[in-house]
């Protein structure tokens, strides 16, 4: 096998264009039976697998600069740069990330886990090599998903009108996770189809240059020719027109193309712009045939494509279907997604009401701005977006939404620990920052029940709200089913010794943690707050006043979240009461199972019971650094 001997970039050197097609299967195969174990983002890394290499193969990392926009393709760039071992432990706790990590390899030259950043993140560097007088090239390499993102135009723009030495390499699969919509997708089909105009003539001008006295004054005269031919085809040839050389489109997948055209790029001055086309899930036809159910999976049959962990009822699930329930009866309810149609659980509701439904495409700042002015013009918009994406909209919920007291409702999905994503992804902070923002409220629901109240609340409430809820099931069903009422809690169980204050997946977790204080003589009051904002302080008051210690459980960050608030109430009471907060600490949290992490941070049941039944006056909470 010739991916055996290959460790190292410079192992890429001496081999031939056949040599490299051998190796780009052997590397698919190994991405495949790693990943149907392990679970992972299969498509998009089977996609790139020819450009990697390609990539290795010319520049000359680390000293050149690869940054991986979003970086869950960035497996095969890991099987090239010395992690080829460790693949297995890929996503597993103390194993390596999913996704580019600067502590974990030199070639990894940027942390990266969101889309859009990698062409303002590649100009920092460019800029700073020009500064420092170095000589090295930086390569940003985008997928046409992520160009919708407004970071990603706003670094174009910078960029095109720089001259600075940087390469862009835009990976064009047609896909982000959902079908890419909106007018940069269709620019770029307008370029696919039309490539014959577009393909790069550099090496005829190389050669043309050469013939004596003529050569350039031909060279002028075809390039103004071809520029012409360029803006009858495609009057909008955006990249030329803002600054970029543009070369290509060029198939992704063959490696002698894709190598020629990147040397050509590494003699070129200023901005330049390759168009890579590549397919999602290359070389598995599963994949190929649904690159975005194998965008990011479980554990899976790698001979039949099938998922070994049959799919339940989730909370992306019931809100899906009961916004559908509600949206029947209230015409004027409308959902957007940025770009994550059947992961926030809108796939029924486009089909059912697709002039009520909008996919803006990878855009949260524009998603949220966009139920502004819904909400402002009368309707209720509904923006489900997974919690690590909504503090890319934070300017937008304050400045949009919350000052004007506009009726959006944000729906925080994947709220809490995701798990082996890392840090990124983990839903940690939501909580934290939208409750610094006036005139908004904050609910979490205990069960998919309580998810669904919540909901029909949010819409006839008419003010700014936000939902959250985790990935995944609900751990207990409750039976009793009390009234949603705006910033009031629920007692759920009596208890003399301890009161328990939880929020969302957390109220389970505390009703098992009351059960077991039981077991020791410990009877605990536990109190769903299901509001953080407004949150029930006469409840929360009169409910604590006569325990020996009041406990608060969340799936949050300890800072600003509700154990803070609750901290609040005892401090502007001036009660005399021990607090204890269970939470996740002032840090990022790395990448395991979820239950792996809610162990290692004290948050499983057993680790809580025995906290609170030692004499110590602190939790202790583990440190780690990447």
């Amino acid at each position: 096998m010739i991916l055996e001997k290959v460790n190292y970039p410079e192992d890429l050197k001496p081999l031939n264009i056949k040599d490299k097609e051998i190796l780009a299967k052997e590397i698919r195969e190994k991405i495949l039976e790693i990943v149907s174990e392990t679970g992972g983002h299969l498509a998009s890394n089977l996609g790139v697998v020819e450009l990697t290499i390609a990539l290795h193969s010319v520049f000359n990392t680390p000293l050149d600069k690869i940054i991986w926009d979003v970086g869950h393709q960035s497996y095969v760039h890991k099987i090239l740069t010395g992690r080829k071992n460790k693949l297995s432990t890929l996503r597993k706790m103390d194993g390596i990330a999913g996704f580019p990590k600067a502590c974990e390899s030199v070639y990894d030259n940027f942390n990266t886990g969101h889309s859009s950043t990698s062409i303002s993140v590649g100009l920092g560097m460019a800029r700073a090599r020009d500064i420092k007088g170095e000589n090295h090239k930086v390569i940003a390499v985008i997928g046409d998903g992520a160009l919708t993102g407004g970071m990603a135009l706003e670094a174009l723009n910078d960029v095109g009108s720089s001259n600075t030495n940087m390469i862009v390499i835009l990976n064009d699969n047609e896909m982000s996770i959902s079908k890419n919509v909106g007018g940069i997708s269709m620019m770029l089909s307008k370029l696919r189809t039309k490539s014959v105009y577009v393909n790069t003539s550099v090496k005829g001008k190389r050669i043309i240059s050469k013939i004596p006295v003529v050569g350039k004054k031909v060279v002028k005269l075809v390039q103004r020719t071809k520029r012409g031919i360029k803006q009858l085809v495609i009057p909008k040839m955006y990249f030329e027109d803002i600054g970029f050389r543009y070369l290509g489109p060029v198939d992704g997948h063959n490696l002698e193309k894709l190598e020629d055209i990147l040397k050509i790029s590494k003699e070129q001055e200023g901005p330049i712009l390759i168009h890579v086309l590549t397919k999602k899930g290359k070389g598995y036809k599963p994949a190929e045939l649904n690159p975005d159910k194998f965008h990011s999976t479980s554990k899976f049959n790698k001979e039949t494509g099938e998922k070994e962990a049959k799919g339940k009822t989730d909370y992306s699930k019931v809100f899906g279907e009961k916004l559908v329930e509600i949206a029947k009866d209230n015409k004027k309810i409308v959902a957007i997604t940025a770009a994550m149609t059947d992961g926030t659980g809108l796939t029924e509701f486009a089909k059912k009401y697709p002039n009520r439904f909008f996919d803006v495409g990878i855009a949260e700042q524009h998603a949220v701005g966009l139920a502004a002015g819904l909400a402002k013009s009368g309707l209720v918009p509904v923006v489900p977006l997974y919690s690590s994406f909504i503090q890319r909209a934070y300017d937008q919920l304050v400045h949009d939404v919350a000052i004007q007291e506009l009726p959006v409702i944000i729906c925080a999905d994947r709220a809490g620990i995701v798990g082996n994503d890392g840090e990124t992804h983990q839903g940690l902070l939501d909580l934290s920052f939208t409750n610094t923002i006036p005139n908004f409220n904050i609910m979490a629901p205990k069960d998919f029940n309580e998810l669904k109240q919540m909901l029909e609340f949010a819409t006839d409430l008419k003010k700014p709200v936000m939902i959250r809820y985790p990935r995944g099931g609900e751990s207990i069903s409750f039976e009793n089913l009390s009234e949603i009422e705006l910033g009031k809690a629920e007692i759920l169980k009596e208890g003399k010794d301890i009161a328990i204050i939880a929020i969302g997946k957390m109220v389970s977790r505390a009703m098992e943690v009351a059960d077991e204080l039981k077991k020791i003589g410990k009877e605990a009051c536990v109190i769903n707050a299901r509001f953080l904002k407004p949150l029930d302080k006469d409840c929360i008051l009169n409910n604590i006043r006569d325990k020996k210690c009041v406990v608060t459980i969340e799936d949050g960050t300890i800072v600003g979240g509700l154990g803070s608030k609750v901290e609040e109430v005892i401090f502007e009471n001036r009660l005399n009461i021990k607090l204890e907060k269970f939470a996740y600490p002032d840090e990022f949290v790395k990448h395991g199972s979820v239950n792996e992490i809610e162990k290692k941070y004290g948050l499983d049941v057993g680790s809580i019971v025995e906290c609170l039944n030692s004499q110590e006056k602190s939790i202790k909470i583990v440190n780690t650094s990447c």
